[in-house]
């Protein structure tokens, strides 16, 4: 009754060096934690099928607890494996079967089903510590985000929550599964929406093969994770993989509306705007404890919160931030932009370290800022061009929102339009050996979009005299 040995395997060494280690002491309590779709059920089965796994354990177990709602109903199940007979109650069946057992290794695989870590529902916990009362007995547990159960002599040191694939592992399982026939470049740009997440690769990587990675490319625009998620179970089914996570009993109102928030900042939120950027969440930091807890979110070597690209696109199309919520954020970026404005010398830099923190950030909101039909453009588009005049004076970011304002040039104000117009000049004088009278010619371009003769006129002055 054993499951198999998982045939693409990548990524993973040091994860299984690491507990086969752990397994050389006596006995050995193991918790494989980590998000939904990370590979901890792949990796419990390396463990399982490893040689030195067979050679150390008489009797090997796999049980899937996710059928299980209580510590009778796992019971039950793990009778079920071993051979007893139905009971109303096997818990000390079981104890008693296993301490008469030789060496033995069980793997008690999804066990989030079972154990919710706010009121210890089932008595999991309870039937956890008389397992591991048993003295041959070495236990290992997978689980959905990084707390282990309490009243668990868990073996140090601890194996750290599973973390997305590197670039490499990535490609190498991408590779496996397409039979390695396609371009490098492609093969990135599609691993990019996985963020590595092993599940999410494994899926994309079969339908890629099926139909061609161009058409999942392009399907991916308009369907998002709807494109993986065309299964049945948390295995094939990329979404209600992300739905399990989003049900646990940590997750609160208020944690789901700081995951919307996320979901649309690619570069997450720094510690300092968790803490003073005035966001409408009640109890903030314990929502962002929460989502650490079940591993929704992560925090990069900045120290910012994040979430993986699946969760966020999942979250985006299940669950989008409120407008407030949106408004929200967007007031802090444009005062962050303001004080860059605002400050010089030696006062600019902190600011301006902030800013490269979140330039992917200041992007995106700004995008849906233009974007938004029913919103007043003018505070976005003069965000736009403060944070044009940062990448020409620091060379950090973007200038690629600066192609769609001339659009919405007739919308704005003379002083707007002014100062776009001197932005863009600006811009086009930074590199050497520019034609001046190219970029009279270009603002000239641009400036009548406004029709407005008068302010063409000013600006073209303007123009001359600052190229002369």
């Amino acid at each position: 009754m054993l499951p198999s040995k998982p045939k693409i395997f990548y990524g993973r060494e040091s994860e299984l060096d690491h507990i086969m280690k752990m397994l050389a002491q006596q006995p050995a309590r193991i918790a494989i934690l980590g998000g939904g779709g990370m590979g901890k059920t792949s990796l419990a089965r390396a463990v399982l099928h490893h040689p030195e796994t067979s050679a150390k354990f008489e009797y090997r177990f796999f049980v899937s607890a996710e059928s299980a709602t209580t510590s009778i109903e796992l019971a039950a199940l793990i009778g079920l494996y071993i051979g007893l007979d139905p009971g109303k109650d096997l818990t000390k069946a079981v104890v008693q079967y296993f301490s008469r057992a030789p060496s033995l290794l069980l793997i008690l695989d999804n066990l989030e089903t079972v154990w919710d870590p706010i009121q210890s529902r089932g008595g999991i916990e309870e039937f956890l510590s008389l397992l591991t009362d048993v003295e041959h007995l070495t236990l290992i547990i997978t689980m959905r985000g990084a707390e282990r159960p309490a009243k668990v002599h868990w073996t140090h040191p601890f194996l750290l929550p599973l973390e997305p694939l590197s670039d490499e592992a990535a490609q190498k399982t991408f590779m496996d599964i397409t039979d390695n026939v396609y371009g490098a470049e492609d093969v990135n740009q599609i691993l990019g929406f996985t963020d590595k997440m092993p599940l999410a690769v494994d899926l994309i990587a079969h339908l890629s093969d099926y139909e061609g990675l161009s058409n999942v490319l392009t399907r991916w625009k308009t369907e998002k994770t709807a494109l993986l998620s065309v299964g049945y179970d948390r295995k094939s089914n990329l979404d209600s993989s992300i739905a399990l996570s989003l049900s646990s009993p940590r997750i609160t109102h208020n944690s789901k509306e700081l995951l919307s928030i996320l979901s649309i900042l690619p570069d997450g939120l720094t510690a300092a705007q968790l803490a003073h950027g005035n966001l409408p969440i009640s109890n903030i930091l314990s929502c962002k404890a929460a989502l650490l807890a079940t591993s929704l979110a992560y925090q990069d070597s900045n120290k910012q919160l994040r979430s993986l690209v699946p969760i966020r696109e999942h979250i985006q199309r299940f669950l989008p931030p409120s407008k407030v919520l949106i408004q929200s954020v967007r007031r802090h970026f444009y005062a962050l932009l303001e004080l860059y404005q605002t400050y010089n010398g030696e006062q600019q830099q902190p600011v301006i370290n902030q800013i490269t923190l979140i330039l992917r950030n200041l992007q995106e909101v700004l995008q849906q800022g233009l974007d938004d039909s029913l919103s007043d453009y003018t505070d976005t588009i003069s965000c736009i061009l403060s944070l044009n005049s940062f990448h020409r004076i620091t060379g950090r970011g973007t200038t690629i929102l600066m192609n769609y304002i001339h659009l919405m040039l007739p919308e704005l104000d003379d002083q707007l339009n002014i100062q776009f117009t001197i932005e863009i000049l600006s811009s086009y004088i930074h590199p050497p050996g520019v034609d001046p009278q190219q970029l009279i010619t270009k603002a000239i371009v641009l400036l009548k979009h406004v029709k407005n003769p008068c302010l063409e006129c000013k600006s073209t002055s303007f123009f001359k005299s600052v190229v002369s």
